[in-house]
């Protein structure tokens, strides 16, 4: 089973909605963009959250070993719930542990 590394530290969820259509490779260039802006390797143990316009669905990018992962979720009746601003930054979800 695919899955990402337990050490995954942070999420980074794409500020805008893209285009769905953009697989892997699209995606990963979006990654490079998000990565100039929040100064963080695309190869370090993180997650990359994309949504569509709907938001209905959200594509996550991230590099397991020797190349790029991508899930795919799509929800039938409901919405994710995202923020009513849409800023330029990324928005960065860390983990913590619960004591």
């Amino acid at each position: 089973m695919m899955r990402p590394d337990a050490k995954v530290e942070k999420v980074y969820l794409y500020p805008k909605p893209i285009d769905f259509r953009n697989s892997i490779d699209g995606l990963a260039a979006l990654v490079i963009l998000v990565e100039l802006d929040i100064k963080v390797a695309v190869f370090d143990p993180v997650l990359f959250v994309f949504l569509n316009k709907s938001p209905n669905r959200l594509k996550i990018l991230y590099w397991e070993h020797i190349g790029f992962c991508i899930w795919l979720k799509r929800l039938e009746s409901k919405r994710f719930k995202t923020s009513p601003d849409c800023s330029e930054e990324a928005i960065v979800l860390t983990v913590q542990e619960l004591n």
